[in-house]
């Protein structure tokens, strides 16, 4: 440190009374060890006395001490910066004070004093100054000695009750305020004395004498305090108010969950029986939920509230109380209950506005209940003493009233109860409405359950898929878009996205229908514009030409002018072939973001006729996306603002970020709005490809002994693959369909093992013609061959390529024989 900063420092007000003496002898080894030492530097005194000063320094400090020790004798004393370091090699900035201390027999003596400095200048504290700042503070603070009675408090405690600061005096908080769990709050004030741990945060609720009848808040943090010996004197804690933020937040948990608890099925009881649950304990003790008995049946509902004078008879369709046991007199669940023309339950039908009062005349006669005498039962006899109404609207109908009591709490409800409560309401009013409006079409929505949207694509190794569906119709969910991720032989997938013109229940069933074609088609291993071909002829079919039967088939009017495309990926060569329907060509996002559309030639709309169709096949870039898509996700359809609308799309995937169902999400959520005109689907496809090291393949030439090595080079491969369970099955897949192959085509044999979620077996040949499965009797000598691979294998098959055929089959890598 230089000489103008210690003469800075010399000049700063050095205050003793929080300095750390230290005591040396005339060669600067500490002779005197105290407390606030030891909690300054951790050493104890037995290791700290007989040490010299240096020792207890930085080393380029220690390398200064005998210069200060001769400044000291010259000019009587030295005042500074040093860095000590502590027991844990931390080092510590001190501001430093020597001064001389003789002793009566002449020995020379140095006291040391040490003072911490913090990480920035500041003000020397003192204490008068420490008075004004807890004196004047809006925070209530106190001080309470080991026994936990008071010995100090400031006048910003008196808010909370208790009385001033001098009636507390000795005294414990049980003593002061009763109201609230002095126990709980002694028990935190024990543990700090105990440990010294200063506890920050702790939160309280109850009553204090300053308001006995309104449940508060605070919020508390307690410090131990020590004496010069490091033993606990008491507890320093302060108070702060945070009534209103914990009723805030009760208040949004109580919304929060509520959103979370209601409208979670379509029946409306148990809506009814939701909204009751969501608000006890937390807003009320009793809550009743009554509905008019049209509701219940899933009527009609004229708009408005209700009409009329005459006693009114609701269907209890909920209700809850805190604790469990209700009035003996309530009305039960299902039961009705009668309201007298004048009662506030029917205003509130009639007015359609909500209805308060604090304090209910006790000995008044609740209005929907009675005793087994048959007279009504008084607000006292039921224990209830405050009461909210607020009438059940939605979308402009009255539907009923849902009544807020409480019991056991002694404050009463208030304005901001009220609004809480109404907003509950009108959440929940929303949730039963729709269950009403829901009741006429579940029936007939059971039972197209099974020709929806799947509820979850399968999994496989080609891609990984994201798919989002919007309907545009809200009442019955239910509308033409749909999609399809279906697995085929070989690894490959298929990707489908089509679109029934329409919406509601007869939409559905067609698009059930044409989905279930499309999975028919696609088990046969066609390419996609052969299944878009097959689609087409089975729309076009007239409904009365197979007879009674052609209702199980594509014969659906409302389904002709549909679209689709159908898409084929092929992960071991990442080639990709599709075909469409009068339907939006996908988009590819490459793997470096950039968004290109396929150029795909558009075949007629299905059952309308026209031209045949046309298939693209490229070859994708590992990691590319395909976006699938129903042309609801751009707003102006296929007409001749189709550039546009690619232009919105090409920004939305390029904006969307990982991962995919948030991409899918994000796409559907930047393009369509909550309420589309038209229903929005949108299937993303994230390839992959089968590395080399999963993918084995030999060029066989067409002679019998090549039967042997065929069956060699796959045990070969499966034990490369860590898979010896499966060979003996696997050998003879391979020799069954090898033999097939050398016996009855012509031309070169390419046999190719996959290995991926299954093991599949394929074996290619020149011939076209499809083998068939026999049922050999017992005398036979052959035919056994495919009926073997069928019992042993997951499934198998055929599929055709432009110069042959495929035989394929799947086993599970579970085990050899076993299905799933």
């Amino acid at each position: 440190m230089g000489t103008h900063e210690e003469r800075d420092v010399a000049r700063q007000r050095f205050d003793v009374a929080d300095a750390v003496p230290l005591l040396l002898d005339a060669r600067g080894v500490v002779t005197g060890w105290t407390g606030d030492a030891r909690r300054l530097l951790a050493y104890p005194a037995a290791e700290a006395v007989g040490r010299k000063l240096g020792d207890l320094l930085t080393d380029e400090d220690a390398a200064r001490v005998p210069d200060l020790v001769e400044r000291c004798r010259r000019d009587g004393g030295w005042a500074g910066l040093l860095t000590a370091r502590r027991r844990d090699g931390r080092p510590v900035r001190v501001m430093t004070r020597i001064t001389p201390a003789e002793e009566p027999g002449g020995h020379a003596r140095w006291l040391v004093l040490m003072s911490e400095l913090g990480d920035a200048p500041g003000w020397d504290m003192s204490r008068t100054m420490l008075q004004q700042m807890v004196a004047g503070s809006p925070i209530g603070i106190a001080i309470v000695d080991t026994d936990l009675r008071f010995v100090w408090s400031n006048a910003a405690l008196e808010e909370f009750g208790g009385g001033p600061a001098q009636r507390r005096l000795g005294m414990r908080l049980a003593d002061i305020q009763p109201g609230l769990d002095a126990a709980a709050i002694e028990a935190q004030m024990r543990h700090v004395l105990e440990t010294g741990e200063t506890v920050f945060g702790y939160e309280h609720v109850g009553r204090t004498r300053a308001a006995p009848l309104r449940e508060t808040a605070h919020m508390m943090t307690f410090t131990r305090l020590e004496d010069d010996h490091g033993r606990p004197t008491g507890v320093y804690y302060t108070v702060v108010d945070i009534t209103e933020r914990h009723r805030a937040r009760q208040r949004l948990a109580l919304l929060d969950r509520a959103g979370a608890h209601i409208g979670r099925s379509l029946d409306i009881m148990r809506t009814a029986q939701e909204l009751a649950e969501a608000a006890v304990p937390g807003l009320a003790d009793f809550v009743a939920v009554d509905l008019l008995e049209t509701v219940l049946r899933g009527g009609e509902l004229p708009p408005g509230p209700l009409a009329g004078t005459a006693p009114v008879a609701l269907r209890r369709a909920g209700q809850r109380s805190s604790p469990e046991t209700l009035p003996r007199s309530t009305v039960r669940i299902g039961e009705t209950a009668a309201y007298p023309a004048e009662a506030p339950p029917v205003r509130c039908l009639v007015t359609g506005t909500s209805w308060l009062e604090e304090r209910v005349d006790p000995l008044a006669p609740e209005w929907a209940t009675a005793t087994p005498d048959g007279r009504a039962a008084t607000f006292l006899e039921l224990g209830l003493h405050s009461v909210m109404i607020v009438p059940v609207r939605a979308r402009g109908t009255t539907l009923g009233v849902t009544t807020f009591f409480r019991r056991r709490r002694q404050e009463p409800f208030d304005r901001e109860d009220l609004s809480l409560a109404e907003d509950l309401v009108s959440r929940a009013a929303v949730c039963v409405d729709n269950a009403r409006r829901y009741t006429r079409e579940r029936d007939a929505a059971l039972v197209l359950q099974r020709s929806l949207l799947p509820h979850r694509l399968p999994e496989q190794d080609a891609v990984e898929v994201a798919a989002c569906y919007r309907p545009a119709d809200e009442l019955t969910g239910l509308g033409g878009d749909w999609y399809d991720l279906i697995p085929l032989s070989g690894a490959r997938v298929a990707l489908v996205v089509g679109e029934v013109p329409g919406h509601g229940i007869g939409a559905a069933a067609a698009m059930g229908r044409l989905r279930t074609a499309v999975r028919t088609l696609a088990a046969l291993d066609l390419p996609p514009q052969e299944v878009l071909a097959h689609l087409d002829d089975l729309v076009a079919r007239p409904s009365g030409e197979d007879g009674p039967q052609a209702g199980a088939g594509v014969t659906c009017a409302q389904a002709v002018g549909s679209t689709c495309l159908y898409v084929v990926y092929d992960p071991v060569e990442g080639r990709c072939t599709m075909a469409a329907a009068d339907h939006p060509a996908p988009a590819v996002v490459g793997p470096d973001g950039t968004v290109t559309f396929v150029e795909l030639p558009q075949g007629p709309a299905l059952g309308v006729g026209g031209p045949p169709f046309e298939a693209v096949e490229l070859t994708l870039v590992e990691g590319s996306t395909l976006a699938l898509h129903t042309d609801g996700l751009l707003a102006s359809g296929r007409s001749g603002a189709v550039p546009p609308d690619r232009e919105r799309l090409r920004r939305a995937l390029e904006a969307a970020a990982s991962p995919l169902d948030l991409r899918c999400r994000a796409v559907v959520d930047a393009l369509a709005p909550d309420r589309p005109s038209d229903d929005v689907a949108l299937l993303m496809a994230h390839t992959r490809r089968l590395g080399a090291d999963r993918v084995a393949a030999w060029d066989l030439p067409a002679e019998p002994a090549v039967v042997a090595e065929a069956r060699r080079a796959a045990a070969r491969q499966l034990e490369r693959w860590e898979l010896e369970e499966l060979t003996c099955t696997t050998e003879l897949v391979v020799s069954e369909l090898v033999t097939n192959a050398v016996r009855y085509a012509s031309g070169p044999v390419r046999l190719r093992l996959i290995r991926g979620r299954t093991l599949v077996c394929e074996v290619f040949d020149g011939s076209a013609t499809a083998p068939h499965l026999r049922h050999p009797r017992t005398t036979d000598e052959g035919g056994r061959g495919l009926l073997l691979v069928s019992q042993l294998t997951q499934r198998w098959g055929t599929r055709f390529t432009t110069d042959g055929k495929i035989i394929w089959a799947e086993q599970s890598l579970s085990g050899p024989g076993e299905r799933q």
